[in-house]
């Protein structure tokens, strides 16, 4: 009998001495605490603790918190916070409550922390939640609504866009995978519930542009961020918006580009979106239309811009104001199809040339440029060749010009009196062919047409020569042949004298081939 009581101490003393060894270090925990480490004879991470602080762990929350010394409540919440949002920040709460549980804010993650008080001893266990029980027919939610709870679950978890949600104090309570994903790739971690990516005080009305740095390369993602209110959080949705950010980039460094560009240009610029209001223009417009800086920068539209180049007095005044709008309205409509082009003569004397062109998405653009040189060079040299072929009519002599391609050019009033022709009715072009086909017509035979057609397309070795033809009248003349610079060639018909022979030529004569 006292052989039966020693073996019974001895198994109390080993039962005892196990339990110790099971416990983490720290003060030991109570016997029923030791039944409460293996619950369901799983493997899930527990801890105790009760109001004095840690009792114990079993070995899967050793190895999940590898073997930290520290395992107070507040370095348990604070390793397990991030993922569990809604972990208790003290014991407290779960002997209030009873049973706490807190899900993990990536609804990808299965697991949860299930907090229990029993017999004084608040127990924390790290599981993955149970699949859902299928829907009983008389079950309140009904399998039909299952069915949509699963879909739209997966809908968010597979939406490319981040959701996530903020509670009434602004810690994330809940995320999709999206979120999860670009909070690995912007700070190499899991979610912190303690700091969102994005600020929790957007606009709820409209959407927020934001951009948030990936650690380590400089990189800006952009995003837009739309807020709703749901109950006492937020919800918060944002689109990728990256491509659209790269193009407005690329669009701004091209217009600066072009604004550039169209700085050195001297041709006066100013192009309208579809909008019709002003969205570039080069310095050149300034300096031509004497328009503001400060007026053009604050983007008038098409109308006032025309109204304020009319007011400066360098437009055309319109002949009916009353019509004005009217002809502005033919002007943008013939500018969208690149019909628009005239040329202004301004009070001050100055002559722009004004065209309108279409340009991609609606788009109207205006060049502005100064042809007074040009028109004023035009009219002095055509009034010097109009003062030129007056001074050929007052001449007796009949007198026609052929251009080095064999054109005829000019002629006088006499030559056209002496052969009955007018070059300058004629819609064709005369050629050389054609004059010697009529003076042959009225001549008397001769061979020095053939002469004179050779030398007009002689480009080498030409010097004067002169022949004496006969009207079919009896009238004779004399025709002479004057090489002129760039291959041109000046034929001259005057009356022969009377008498025998004919006068010497003022320059050297050279007697037509035989």
């Amino acid at each position: 009998m006292i052989l039966d009581w020693a073996i019974l101490g001895a198994i109390c003393v080993i039962a005892a001495t196990a339990t110790m060894m099971w416990l983490t270090p720290g003060r030991a925990a109570p016997a029923a605490a030791s039944g409460l480490l293996a619950p369901d004879g799983g493997q899930d991470p527990v801890w105790l603790y009760d109001e004095a602080g840690f009792l114990g762990a079993n070995a899967s929350a050793d190895r999940l918190m590898q073997g930290e010394a520290e395992r107070d409540w507040q370095s348990l919440h604070d390793a397990l916070a991030s993922r569990f949002p809604g972990f208790p920040d003290s014991p407290d709460k779960v002997r209030a409550d009873g049973l706490v549980t807190a899900p993990a804010a990536d609804s990808a993650d299965r697991g949860e922390i299930l907090c229990e008080w029993l017999d004084g001893i608040a127990r924390v266990r790290l599981r993955n939640r149970p699949d859902p029980a299928p829907a009983r027919p008389d079950s309140t939610l009904g399998a039909e609504s299952a069915r949509e709870l699963e879909t739209l679950r997966a809908a968010m978890n597979q939406t490319p866009y981040p959701v996530w949600r903020l509670g009434a104090d602004r810690r994330m309570t809940w995320h999709n995978a999206a979120y999860g994903a670009l909070c690995r790739k912007v700070t190499g971690q899991a979610p912190d519930a303690e700091t969102p990516l994005f600020p929790a005080d957007l606009d709820p009305v409209k959407k927020t542009r934001q951009s948030i740095a990936v650690a380590g390369t400089g990189q800006r993602l952009w995003f837009d961020v739309s807020a709703v209110r749901q109950g006492s959080g937020t919800l918060f949705y944002a689109a990728d918006i990256n491509a659209v950010v790269d193009a407005e980039i690329a669009q701004r460094n091209f217009v600066q580009t072009l604004a550039k560009t169209f700085a050195q240009l001297s041709i006066g610029l100013a192009i309208f979106d579809r909008n019709r209001q002003l969205a570039l223009f080069n310095p050149a417009l300034i300096d031509l239309t004497a328009l503001p800086a400060d007026f053009l920068s604050a983007r008038p539209n098409l109308l006032s811009f025309f109204d304020r180049l009319r007011d400066q007095r360098m437009m055309p005044e319109p002949k009916n104001y009353g019509s004005w709008r009217h002809q502005m309205a033919d002007l943008v409509e013939a500018a969208s199809d690149g019909r628009y082009q005239e040329t202004w003569s301004l009070p001050s004397g100055s002559v722009y040339s004004v065209s309108g062109r279409p340009h991609p998405d609606g788009a109207i653009a205006f060049l502005f440029e100064d042809i007074t040189a040009e028109i004023t060079l035009t009219r002095r040299f055509r009034s010097d060749l109009e003062l030129g072929l007056s001074i050929l009519d007052q001449l007796d002599e009949a007198i026609v010009v052929f251009a080095a391609d064999g054109t005829l050019t000019t002629s006088n009033a006499p030559y056209r009196a002496l052969w009955g022709v007018d070059p300058d009715m004629s819609f064709a072009q005369v050629s050389v062919v054609d004059a010697t086909r009529v003076w042959q017509e009225l001549c008397l035979a001769t061979p020095i047409w053939g002469d004179l057609r050779e030398f007009v397309e002689t480009r080498e070795n030409r010097a004067e020569w002169w022949a004496q033809v006969e009207l079919k009248s009896g009238a004779m003349l004399i025709c002479s042949i004057h090489p002129l610079p760039n291959g041109a060639t000046l034929v001259c018909f005057r009356p022969a004298p009377a008498g025998p022979g004919v006068p010497a030529l003022s320059k050297t004569e050279e007697t037509a081939p035989a």
